[in-house]
Order: C-alpha cells, then sequence, then structure tokens
C-alpha cells in the first residue's frame, strides 16, 4: 500500500481577510513531491483555509491512489486537533469542512501530526502564491509556482549524463544569480498567526465562495520546472543485512568468500521488508549477484510478492588481496598500497582488485541502464557500501574522496530520483529507522 505524506496551510491577510490555502502531497519512501494544489478564497478567517487547504491536499491524494496511507502534517493546532478528536469542534461552519475532509479517505487510513511552522514552508508559501495572485484578480498557476524550492522557473537544461550533477548545478547556480539580479523574488507576506483555542473564532467563520484550485501532477522538483518532464525513476538504494565479517569492518568485496547473511543480517532484512511493505511504492527489486545481496533481496520479494531480478553491475567493488583483513590489518601489511588507494582513485588495492575509478565507471553504465529501463518507476536496488556511495556522489556531483567521509550501515536504506531532463535528486541516505525496536 501506497503512503503519501500531505502538508497543507492557509492563510488570511486580516482573519477574515483576503484568504487563500495551498497543500502539497509527497510519495512518504521517497520524499518526492507528487501533486501541489492552491486556491484563493475570497474573504475567509484563518482556519476556513487552513481546513481548506487540508482538504485540498486529501483529495490530491485520493487522486493519485485512492487506496494509500495518507499522514497529514500543518502547522495549524486547531485543525491537527479536532481532526484527531481530541478538541472537539463547536462552530458550525467548521463541521462541514472537517466531515468532508474525513469523507475522503477511511479514517484508519489517515493520522495527523502538528509540525512547527518553519516545517511547513512548502504549503505556506503555496498558500501565499495563492493570495497573491487573488489580490491581482489573477487565477493561481502551477506553471508559475515557485514554492518547492522559491527558485527562478527557467533554468538551462544540463549537458552532463543522467545522474551526473555537475554540469546541470553550475548552470543552475548561473540561473539562480541571474534571476536574483533581475528582481524575480515574489513578495511574501507574513504569515497569519494561528488561531489555537476553538473559543477565539465561534463569531467569525464565513468563507466567500471561489472555484477550486488548480492542481500539478507531478510536480517537478530539483532544478527544473519543466511541466512535462513527467514521474523519475527512482532507484531506493537498500545495503545488505550484516555478514559475519560486518561488525569486525573487514574488507568483503567481489573478490573475496562471498559471505552469507549472519542471523542479525536477516532479521535485519525482515525489518527492511516490512519497512517497505508498509510504504508500498516498490515496483521491482534489482539485486546484486552476491550472496549476501541475493539472500537480502529474497527476504524483501518474498514480503513484497515480487521477483529479482539479478544486475551483475551492481556487484561490490574487487578488493584484490585485502579482502577478508581490517583497515588495519591492511595498513601493516601494505602501507603503501593504502595510501596510495586513499589519494588516487586509479589507484588499485593490492594485488589487482579494483580501483574506485573503475567502479565508477560500472556503476554509472549500470545506473543508465536501469534508469532507462524503469522511467516513472520505483525500484529498489539492493547492493554494496562503494556501489550505492558512488551513486549518491555521482548524483551530488561530489569528488571521489568523499567516499570516504559517508557512512552507510547495514540494512540501510538510501534513494535518489532520476529526471528526464538528466538532474538527479538526492532524495533519502543512510536510513536506519525501520531497524530501530
Amino acid at each position: 500500500m501506497r503512503e503519501f505524506i500531505v502538508e497543507a496551510d492557509g492563510g488570511s491577510r486580516g482573519n477574515p481577510g483576503p484568504a487563500g490555502y495551498g497543500a502539497v502531497v509527497c510519495d512518504a519512501a521517497t520524499g518526492q513531491t507528487l501533486a501541489e494544489v492552491a486556491e484563493y478564497l475570497g474573504v475567509a478567517t484563518n482556519n476556513v483555509a487552513e481546513y481548506r487547504g487540508l482538504l485540498a491536499g486529501l483529495r490530491a491524494a485520493h487522486a493519485l491512489d485512492p487506496t494509500a496511507r495518507v499522514h497529514v502534517r500543518m502547522d495549524s493546532k486547531l485543525v491537527i486537533e479536532q481532526m484527531s478528536g481530541r478538541w472537539k469542534i463547536k462552530h458550525p461552519g467548521m463541521k462541514p469542512l472537517a466531515a468532508e475532509a474525513r469523507s475522503v479517505f477511511p479514517p484508519d487510513r489517515v493520522t495527523y501530526e502538528w509540525i512547527p511552522r518553519e516545517q511547513n514552508k512548502h504549503a505556506d508559501r503555496l498558500a501565499n502564491e495563492a493570495m497573491d495572485a487573488g489580490a491581482k484578480g489573477w487565477q493561481w498557476s502551477p506553471s508559475e509556482s515557485r514554492a518547492a524550492l522559491d527558485i527562478p522557473p527557467a533554468v538551462p537544461e544540463p549537458s552532463g549524463p543522467p545522474g551526473d550533477a555537475a554540469a546541470g548545478a553550475a548552470k543552475a547556480r548561473a540561473a539562480l544569480a541571474e534571476g536574483r539580479t533581475a528582481g524575480q523574488e515574489r513578495p511574501v507576506a507574513a504569515p497569519a498567526e494561528d488561531d489555537v483555542e476553538a473559543e477565539a473564532v465561534r463569531q467569525t467563520e464565513t468563507a466567500a465562495a471561489a472555484p477550486r484550485g488548480e492542481q500539478r501532477l507531478p510536480s517537478t522538483p530539483g532544478w527544473s520546472a519543466a511541466p512535462d518532464l513527467g514521474a523519475p525513476a527512482t532507484l531506493v538504494l537498500l545495503r545488505h543485512g550484516e555478514t559475519p565479517l560486518t561488525p569486525q569492518k573487514r574488507f568483503s568485496g567481489s573478490g573475496g568468500s562471498d559471505p552469507s547473511l549472519s542471523v542479525a543480517g536477516r532479521e535485519q532484512a525482515h525489518r527492511v521488508a516490512e519497512a517497505l511493505a508498509r510504504r508500498g511504492t516498490i515496483q521491482a527489486i534489482v539485486a546484486s549477484p552476491l550472496a549476501r545481496t541475493r539472500e537480502t533481496a529474497g527476504i524483501v520479494a518474498a514480503r513484497l510478492n515480487l521477483d529479482v531480478t539479478v544486475e551483475d553491475g551492481l556487484r561490490e567493488t574487487d578488493f584484490g588481496a585485502w579482502e577478508g583483513l581490517t583497515f588495519g590489518e591492511v595498513r601493516e601489511r601494505h602501507p603503501d598500497d593504502l595510501n596510495a588507494w586513499l589519494a588516487d582513485p586509479e589507484a588499485h588495492p593490492t594485488g589487482g582488485g579494483e580501483s574506485f575509478a573503475e567502479t565508477a565507471t560500472r556503476i554509472a553504465a549500470t545506473r543508465d541502464k536501469l534508469v532507462a529501463a524503469h522511467a516513472g518507476r520505483t525500484v529498489l536496488l539492493v547492493t554494496h557500501v562503494t556501489p550505492i556511495k558512488t551513486l549518491i556522489r555521482l548524483a551530488l556531483g561530489a569528488p571521489p574522496e568523499s567516499l570516504f567521509r559517508m557512512e552507510l550501515s547495514a540494512a540501510s536504506l538510501s534513494a535518489v530520483a532520476y529526471y528526464a531532463d538528466g538532474n538527479a535528486s538526492v532524495r533519502l541516505f543512510n536510513d536506519t529507522s525501520h531497524l530501530r525496536p
């Protein structure tokens, strides 16, 4: 079952006064923005606008998948407490809005969470965009929205291959600088204060009728605002569970003993399988050919009722003569080779093995193959430390030495989304929350 996060907000410049709302729907697994809605309401109060934002967000999520689970996040204490059933809804003008919101999804599939205003900026900006448009007599348009990142909409396309960020980032920085120089920043009104106490709003709940706002499906994240890129290929990256070598921090690549999972590793695989099943977003599973990844993938696949495809390009680096040794043992036995390996991505481990540069070439080719084969889909890649770090490095346009500055735990989840314009967006890194009891 899919899981969405709905963030919503509303405001009134006067309370009551000119009002509007904004709402955004995100994929809970990847953080990808799936839909944005906003609307100018005419004259209304803060609370009416907030409820209208909630209702619009739930409807947008329902349009994406009526069977999904939804987690609502808002900075309105009043709405969250009332929709959670902890506060009574006393004003007659609020009751129909709350009832309509409860009817969009079955109540057992919607949860509510209060968040601070600074964590609800996306929806707040959408609401302010709608109010700005209404003040000018315009209708809010998704093609004009800059709420997601508050950046200028027109950015040159990158010239590099998919997932390599350097060219795209350089052009994006230039476009940002040009936009700011041209004075493209929009004025944003001060946020309206929440009416926490229900008593304070009993006599003021009125709202002018207005057409329903427009909806964007999907929104385009990253540096591009082109409306026709479509859904990205999202690679969810799962490092395999522990083997007997993992706690000892021994080199374990593709040229060694090919260990299977330990008891702890199998338990980790079952826990990540349950977490992925709750999210319900994985559509295919691809695994490295090594035993520990195939075993991890098999446990997840059995829970998700999916098949596993083996991809040789996802194998771990071959660490040559260092296989099975600890870092300290390598330092003691092969100090010159280790120093060279740490300093130069072209250097090989003792005895041949595979350099980081060679690994990156292999991983980039595998990435391009998988992105092309799974456009618009969410795919779980069950692989190893170096391939995952390399995919993250390439997506960020980071230098090779960044591989030594990332911590990647056993059975952790990371995610990168790849768009049709060649840009990549890192959505998650080293998430181990599913392993906690």
